[in-house]
């Protein structure tokens, strides 16, 4: 009943079988792979996006901070939710790779940004000029760190909103994958066709053993990306690895179905939850997370049958009442069992 990450689930068999097969011989080095020309070709497809600069780095927190250099200046600033992933998540990396560009929190619920509370940030931004931090950029997160995934609509408004401000908008896509299943929509529709200008493209999260994408729809910073992404320790030399793995991800829709599965046994456990007594959503789940309530009776129950997952916040008291509620994050799995759901689901109701 392991309910505590995402990143705490297996890679996928294909991405296994993918880089034993890129093991065999010798290749070309940093990003120079025949496998990544492949990738390449394939992203830039899948998104409708012929011109696209597609790059590679091992982590989200990298694809994240060396993004955001790109597009935002030192003197300037990141819009993003007040609860976003790279304001609380991210040990200041932003703020490290662009130099010391300042992070603007914007309130909003569910941790998607308030466009009106976005709006009246832009509006009164830099009102004594060389005084003050200027407008950088705009970062939105989907999945957010709630749990929730944004409205087509809704980012289209962001993105709206910053590109009428001359701000590029950059997209947080640790578990893209899922809120693209969440929402049925393209590709294109949830990036670029929603003004998203640079997009971390996650799967680390969704059942690979370590790589992101970063793609840029306007190659005209790629310069700038390569050489932020050399002086910052994040180009592999052994590159084929990174690139086999996001092959296999991309091949017959491997990363499409983890998603599906992952969303669909959220789907079973908060309806299984739902039906218990005590039981109380905090957050819609719309993709792969669930945020609720409990008393904590039921806590130590699962406890002490082994579930894992993250009592929230993480400085929650460890023992308390047994009529005390206490709250939790659940996050589902490609690798999560209808066994596993189960499980969590008798022991919560058997609780007394």
């Amino acid at each position: 009943m392991i309910f505590s990450s995402d990143n705490a689930a297996p890679a996928a068999p294909e991405v296994m079988q993918a880089m034993l097969a890129a093991n065999e011989g010798h290749a070309a080095s940093y990003g120079g792979d025949e496998i990544m020309t492949r990738v390449s070709a394939r992203i830039r497809k899948i998104f409708e996006a012929p011109e696209a600069a597609v790059y590679l780095v091992p982590t989200g927190t990298s694809a994240n901070a060396l993004a955001l250099a790109t597009i935002c200046p030192p003197w300037a600033t990141i819009y993003c939710a007040t609860h976003a992933h790279i304001a609380e998540d991210e040990c200041a990396a932003p703020e490290f790779y662009t130099g010391g560009a300042k992070l603007s929190l914007i309130a909003g619920d569910d941790a998607r940004m308030d466009v009106e509370a976005l709006a009246r940030a832009l509006k009164y931004a830099a009102p004594a000029g060389v005084h003050n931090v200027q407008r950088g950029a705009v970062s939105m997160s989907t999945v957010t760190e709630m749990g929730a995934v944004y409205s087509l609509e809704h980012m289209r408004a962001i993105a709206d909103l910053a590109h009428m401000h001359d701000l590029p908008v950059h997209l947080d896509g640790a578990r893209f994958a899922n809120a693209l299943v969440a929402l049925g929509c393209t590709p294109a529709e949830m990036s670029w066709k929603a003004g998203v200008d640079v997009l971390s493209f996650g799967g680390t999260k969704n059942g690979l053993m370590g790589v992101e994408a970063v793609v840029f729809f306007d190659p005209k910073q790629a310069w700038e990306f390569e050489l932020r992404r050399k002086r910052g320790g994040h180009l592999f030399s052994k590159h084929r690895y990174l690139s086999a793995q996001m092959e296999a991800y991309l091949a017959d829709d491997l990363w499409l179905k983890l998603a599906a599965r992952a969303n669909e046994a959220t789907q079973r456990l908060a309806t299984g939850l739902a039906a218990c007594e005590g039981f109380s959503l905090l957050h819609p789940a719309e993709a792969n997370m669930i945020f609720a309530s409990w008393p904590r009776r039921a806590h130590d129950a699962l406890a002490a049958a082994g579930a894992k997952y993250y009592q929230w916040p993480h400085d929650a008291e460890a023992t308390g009442p047994a009529d005390e509620l206490i709250s939790a994050r659940l996050v589902t799995s490609w690798h999560t069992t209808d066994a596993e759901i189960a499980r969590f689901t008798s022991v919560f109701a058997s609780a007394r």
